[in-house]
Order: C-alpha cells, then sequence, then structure tokens
C-alpha cells in the first residue's frame, strides 16, 4: 500500500495530509523474495488471489469493503459546505495578519501577482474585479514580463485580487473598498481589514483556462479537491514579517532530545532555535532540501517532516484521516487543522499543552514554552480582543472551548471546537467532489494494466476506485507495537527498524520509534495507537496519479515507474514490484486512468 494523506493531513494532516501512492506486490525475483516470509500467512498475511472472479477477469477486485464506513463523516449541506472550504476561517485571520504578518509581509516585500503563480499560488478568474479582468485575460496570454503585463506585475494589483477573494486559499475579511491598500487594524486586527487561510489554499487549483505554468500557479475557474503539487508553501511563509510565528511546525533544536529533533537532512541537522532570528527562519523555509515545493509539514511535533500535500475530492472513501491514520473521522480531521496548524498559537491553551504533553513529554512541553517565549518576542500579546489564541479566543461565537482534552478524545484534541453544523458541511462538500478524469487514451495497455494490478496489488487495493477503501492501517512490519491489530496485508516497510527514541507515559500511546531515512519521520511522534492501530499507513485513494510528480508521502521516488521497479530494493517502504518493462508500463496506464467511476 501507500499514499499517504498529508493535509494538512493534519491538513494535513494536520495534519491532511496524507498524500502519495499505491501498492503493488511480487511479480520479480527481488519483489517475491521480499515478501516470501508472508506467504504462508505470518506476519501481516498472504494476498488472497483467485484464478477468476464473479466479474470475470482472473485475479480478484480487491479487498471487500463494499459495506457503509464504521466511521462515516456525518453530512451535512455541500452547497454551504463549499463556502466552508474556500473561504471559512473560523478567525485564523488573527494569526496570518496580527501575528505571523504574511499579507504585510507580502506588502513590504513588492508581492505582484507574477511572483505569487511563479510559487505555485493560483488565481480565480470569477473573482478578479470586474474592472480588471478583461486586462488580466489580456496580460495572461503574453509572457508575463513586465513591459507586456504591466498589472499582473503590480504589487497593488496582488492586494486588490486579495481583497477580492481572488486569490486562491486566502480569504480576506471585513473589506468595505477594494483600494489596493488592506486597510490593516494593528491594534484591533478584527475591525480592519485582514486575510486568513482556508483549505483550498493547498488543496484546490484553478483549471488554467486563462493561464497555466508547468512549474507554477494558474488562472482560471476553480477546481476543488485536487494537490496544488506546484504550491511553494515554505517560500510563501518565509514572506511573512513574524516567520518565526511557524515556530511549532519546524525543526526544532530542543534540549529534552539532546538536540537531536529530525529534519529532511537527517537527526540534529538544519534545526531552528528558539533564538532564531528572522533570516534564519527564511533560509530554513526557502531551502529546498528541507521544505521541498507541493509539501507541508503538518504535525507540531519539534521534526521538520513535510509530507506531500494530499487531495481531497471523493473524501468519503479515504477515512481514516492523517496519513498517520491517528483520526477516524473527517470532522475531527479538520478541527484539528482549524485549531492547531491555522492558527499554531492554540498550542499554548491548557488543552494544547495537555495534547503536547501526551504526545511528546518534556519534548512538547519545551516546544510550548519556547513558543511562548517567541510570541513575546514578537509584540503579540495573550488573550484579549487583538491576542492570542485567535481562533479559539474568549468570545468567538464559531467555536466551543474548554472540552476536554487528549489521546481518547478526538473530537478536540485540543480542548476546541470549531462550528460542528460547518464541518458537516464541509464533510458533504468534500465528499461530493468529483475526481480529475483519468487519462484512457490507451485501451488496450489500460486493459492489460488492470489484469497487472489484479494479479499483484489487490491483496491491498481494490481496482475499482469507487469502492470504499478498508479503514485500517497497513503496518511498516513486526517491529511496531499492535501489530495484532493489523489487517492481514504484506507489510509496508521490511527494513524499518524502529530504534526506540522514548518511552511515553500516557496510556494507549505507543514508544515513540524512528527508522533511517525520511519515510517515517512523519509517524514518530504522531501515529495511530491512540486507537489501538499499529503505526503504519491508511490505505490511499489511487486517483488523479498522472498529475502527481513524485511518490511516497515522503517523495522519495520520483515516478511511478520507479516505484514499482525491483532496482529499489526489497526492504525500502512499498516494496512491490513489477519486473517486466512491458508489465510495469501497462500498470502505469492502468492507474493513471482511474477515476472515481465504476469500472466496466
Amino acid at each position: 500500500m501507500c499514499f499517504k494523506r498529508g493535509f494538512l493531513a493534519w491538513f494535513g494532516s494536520a495534519l491532511l495530509t496524507l498524500s502519495s501512492t499505491m501498492a503493488c506486490s511480487g511479480g520479480d525475483e527481488a519483489g517475491t523474495t521480499a515478501n516470501a516470509d508472508l506467504a504462508d500467512g505470518e506476519g501481516a498475511g498472504a494476498s488472497s488471489k483467485v484464478a477468476e472472479t464473479s466479474d470475470g477477469l482472473p485475479g480478484t477486485p480487491g479487498p471487500d469493503d463494499s459495506a457503509p464506513q464504521r466511521f462515516a463523516p456525518p453530512l451535512g449541506r455541500a452547497a454551504d459546505g463549499q463556502a466552508v472550504f474556500r473561504f471559512e476561517t473560523f478567525g485564523n485571520e488573527g494569526f496570518w495578519t496580527r501575528t505571523l504578518r504574511l499579507p504585510q509581509g507580502m506588502l513590504a516585500t513588492g508581492l505582484t501577482p507574477v511572483a505569487a503563480l511563479a510559487a505555485g499560488v493560483s488565481i480565480d478568474i470569477e473573482k478578479v474585479p470586474a474592472a480588471q479582468r478583461a486586462q488580466v485575460i489580456a496580460e495572461a496570454k503574453t509572457d508575463l514580463s513586465t513591459a507586456s503585463a504591466p498589472l499582473l506585475n503590480d504589487p497593488a494589483a496582488l492586494v486588490a485580487l486579495l481583497e477580492a477573494n481572488a486569490v486562491v486559499g486566502f480569504a480576506a475579511r471585513n473589506v468595505q473598498t477594494l483600494n489596493g491598500k488592506l486597510d490593516i487594524d494593528d491594534a484591533n486586527v478584527y475591525a480592519g481589514e485582514s486575510v486568513g487561510v482556508t483549505c483550498a489554499l493547498c488543496h484546490s487549483i484553478t483549471d488554467g483556462s486563462v493561464y497555466s505554468s508547468a512549474k507554477g500557479g494558474s488562472i482560471g475557474k476553480r477546481v476543488d479537491g485536487p494537490t496544488n503539487h506546484n504550491l511553494n508553501l515554505g517560500a510563501s511563509l518565509a514572506r511573512a514579517e513574524n516567520s518565526r510565528a511557524i515556530y511549532p511546525m519546524l525543526a526544532l533544536d530542543l534540549i529534552t532530545n539532546a538536540h537531536q529533533s529530525l529534519s529532511r537532512k537527517g537527526p540534529g541537522l538544519g534545526l531552528i532555535s528558539k533564538l532564531a532570528s528572522e533570516a534564519e527562519v527564511d533560509a530554513y523555509l526557502t531551502d529546498p532540501e528541507l521544505y521541498p515545493i507541493g509539501m507541508f509539514d503538518d504535525v507540531p511535533d519539534g521534526n521538520g517532516a513535510p509530507v506531500h500535500i494530499a487531495p481531497l475530492f471523493r473524501a468519503d472513501l479515504a477515512a481514516p484521516w492523517g496519513s498517520e491514520g491517528s483520526l477516524e473521522m473527517l470532522q475531527n480531521f479538520s478541527n484539528l487543522v482549524y485549531t492547531a496548524l491555522f492558527d499554531p498559537t492554540t498550542l499554548t491553551t491548557a488543552g494544547g499543552r495537555q495534547f503536547l504533553l501526551e504526545r511528546s513529554g518534556a519534548v512538547g512541553l519545551e516546544i510550548v514554552e519556547n513558543y511562548t517565549a517567541i510570541l513575546a518576542d514578537l509584540g503579540v500579546p495573550a488573550g484579549g480582543s487583538n491576542g492570542y489564541p485567535f481562533v479559539a479566543r474568549a468570545g468567538n461565537p464559531e467555536v466551543t472551548i474548554g472540552l476536554p482534552a487528549g489521546v481518547y478524545v478526538e473530537e478536540s484534541l485540543l480542548g476546541v471546537q470549531v462550528n460542528p453544523s460547518k464541518l458537516k458541511d464541509l464533510n458533504a462538500y468534500l465528499s461530493a467532489l468529483p475526481s480529475p478524469v483519468g487519462i484512457k487514451s490507451d485501451a488496450e495497455a489500460i486493459a492489460r494494466g488492470r489484469l497487472v494490478f489484479r494479479a499483484e496489488c489487490t491483496s491491498c487495493h481494490n481496482d475499482d476506485q469507487s469502492r470504499f477503501v478498508p479503514q485500517d492501517i497497513v503496518p511498516f512490519n513486526d517491529m511496531v507495537e499492535l501489530f495484532a491489530d493489523a489487517p492481514a496485508r504484506p507489510w509496508l516497510w521490511p527494513d524499518y527498524d524502529g530504534a526506540v527514541l522514548a518511552v511515553r507515559s500516557a496510556a494507549g500511546l505507543a514508544r515513540v520509534r524512528n527508522s533511517s531515512g525520511t519515510f517515517d519521520d512523519k509517524l514518530v511522534i504522531t501515529e495511530a495507537s491512540n486507537r489501538k492501530q499499529p503505526r503504519g499507513d491508511a490505505l490511499p485513494l489511487l486517483m488523479d496519479l498522472a498529475r502527481k510528480p513524485s511518490f511516497l508521502h515522503d517523495d522519495s521516488v520520483p515516478t511511478l515507474s520507479a516505484l514499482f521497479d525491483p532496482k529499489r530494493g526489497p526492504g525500502k517502504p512499498h516494496p512491490f514490484y513489477v519486473g517486466d518493462g512491458r508489465q510495469r508500463a501497462d500498470l502505469i496506464a492502468f492507474l493513471q486512468s482511474l477515476d472515481d467511476q465504476p469500472l466496466p
């Protein structure tokens, strides 16, 4: 299996995230050897292949998962959920405008629409003010140089687009006139104009009908659900005047873990200290090795583990939530995104402290103490109408505050619950979103590839993506705790060794473990043991794969062909291979053809 969800897994995964790829077993000597010890049903179990099924095709279509979900998201009104997805902030503009000061940084650095497009940001042509729309369309047909596109190279034009809610993922608040100035009230951020962020920042693109860049953003009509693979989120955050305010989501230099936090460069490398300057944080965020394009670090755990942003279309088929599968319900995933990722100052509340203490012990408490000191140094007051926490501020009618927080209270892991009706509406909208249409140009190759898939991959995956995904976690291997609760499927990562880093005191949580490489960095602290599941991955949907630039949630595999090539080695994550080159090409053609429509 493998295809991690991201976002923001937590929205990422927190959270949401999760984004990556699929599974396919056997097919050559290396692949067969890698799983030979599973063939007798020991360990994770063997594939239940059959010669022919009731649909008349050889092989098996996949796990029996046609029953309704055990944790089906309660549905609301999809029409209202669209507005939540695109524009709801629940007050996080207090963080993005008052604390991080991202719009002020955009103004100070002279960010233009052209520069924003280069960073992967998309523009909704239907929200562009009518007075500028024709000019934007005309300039988008040029080479976008300063001379040929004066409007799109004007910083004031970007501010006007922000004010009009035309920049996808950024939500303007309290705008009275589109004057291109952003009249921010520093005395009370909720009194003046401000900008927050929404789900659409990472999980929406446009159709590119006006302009599209292979390595950047686009201009056109919104298309919600697909991953924005070109979004340079790190560089975008570095535009902020106070980029240190994103401290909890970085790789942190901490005393309580002997300065050995993980980053994509390795343990103890590239870390950010509590005394780091804005320039040092900006250098971290703009380092393509530490913070690659198309990825988001969605866990406030002290480790730098960005994961590839996951799609959110047909979300009703893809529980459990979060790349690590620690959440069972979509609305709880979304709640954590709004309360921990879109406003990390919520981590300083009593519920946030308890959450970090349970997950990370003394490391978690050091994170929140350092963060509190950073906020004070930035001059951001605690409490009041203009202080933090912003989403969880007293008197915010959109949230309930003071709920129990803890390992076994999934609904409010930080003790904060945003408007549940709006979350249910969001569920309905995400569940109704169609996937992009698959590429179906070579019917014969697709048919052959389906047979390869059914012969090799369906111990974990269904060939028909309109069917429900099984709601369990596939473990790395038998070294992980709670292995007895794992499904009977081939191991996901035979070489995982999971060295113990710490033992947690909170009941039900597995030991903190880490293996070499970046594949498990997201799951070192946050994983599924709090709900009696093993450390591993939730099963993904296999759609919109033709657009994906890289594979596995840590972007460690460059292409689908490389993913299934036995040259990667039998112990690697997702070691399920097809040795024959033509069969591998046919399998890829089948996978890239998949969408949410039932197969014949």
